[in-house]
């Protein structure tokens, strides 16, 4: 006995530019992370980032200042600078490629659509060799009145550091400890990666008092810092050029 199934037509739709099968959607730009490059070496010269083979920075980052938020890839990346006009990787490491941290790489990766920081500076303790440090950055609104502040210590040779903030004449310790490499209130930490969050503070005149060993470090450059309301800032503790420079201090506004 003969057995007959119906036969059933099915008819797609026509596609329009929005639908979701249209790759080369015009309203859909690539999916990027998000990476301000900082340039926290011990040394004058200026370097450029890169993303495995592509560099992403199109002028060299100088010493102790910040490049804008440029897209970059995200998850497992490998994130190096090289050093003037070089071509030679001065430092590579590999974030979201490890499940522990480890000397060339780490468990986190940049994030699509998120904001973050890629700090080049020395190793904690050869300030002759370099390494790569990787923070995220929530750049959320902050509430009426208030400016979001962040501290990051990366003066190499500096130990622990307490820092206290001073705001309409009232001065209150921010940090008990932050290490070098790390970010004040950051409460995850590795080799390659860190939480480094926001303050929120008033917006005004600020001032920061920086302290290592029971002895207050000379640095002007954190007196009388002028906060925007709705901007957010990283303090940068970089030390100097030589061995022997007393540290310093760079404000990195964020867009």
């Amino acid at each position: 006995m003969k057995r007959y199934f119906p036969f059933i037509l099915l008819t797609l739709s026509a596609c329009t530019k929005s639908d979701y099968l249209d790759v080369n959607a015009a309203d859909r730009p690539p999916l990027s992370a998000y990476i301000s490059f900082v340039n926290a070496r011990p040394a004058a010269t200026g370097i450029q980032f890169w993303t495995f083979t592509q560099q992403v920075t199109t002028t060299a980052v100088a010493v102790n200042q910040a490049s804008p938020y440029l897209p970059t890839t995200f998850g497992n990346v490998q994130i190096n600078f090289t050093e003037g006009s070089g071509t030679s990787y001065k430092a590579s490491r590999q974030f979201g490629n490890s499940a522990a941290y480890t000397e060339t790489g780490g468990p986190n990766g940049p994030i699509a659509g998120y904001y973050h920081t890629v700090i080049a500076a020395a190793k904690k303790n050869d300030r002759s060799k370099d390494t790569l440090v990787l923070f995220y950055d929530d750049l959320s609104k902050s509430p009426a009145g208030k400016a979001k502040l962040r501290f990051l210590h990366f003066a190499a040779g500096t130990g622990e550091v307490q820092v206290t903030l001073l705001q309409q004449g009232v001065g209150k310790v921010w940090f008990e400890k932050v290490g070098y490499g790390s970010a004040g209130g950051g409460n995850l930490s590795g080799a390659a990666y860190e939480l480094g969050p926001f303050t929120n503070v008033d917006a005004g005149t600020t001032s920061l008092t920086v302290s290592s060993g029971g002895r207050v470090l000379n640095i002007p450059s954190l007196s009388g810092l002028q906060l925007e309301a709705g901007k957010a800032y990283t303090v940068l503790l970089h030390g100097g050029v030589n061995e022997k420079d007393i540290p310093g201090a760079s404000l990195i506004v964020h867009p």
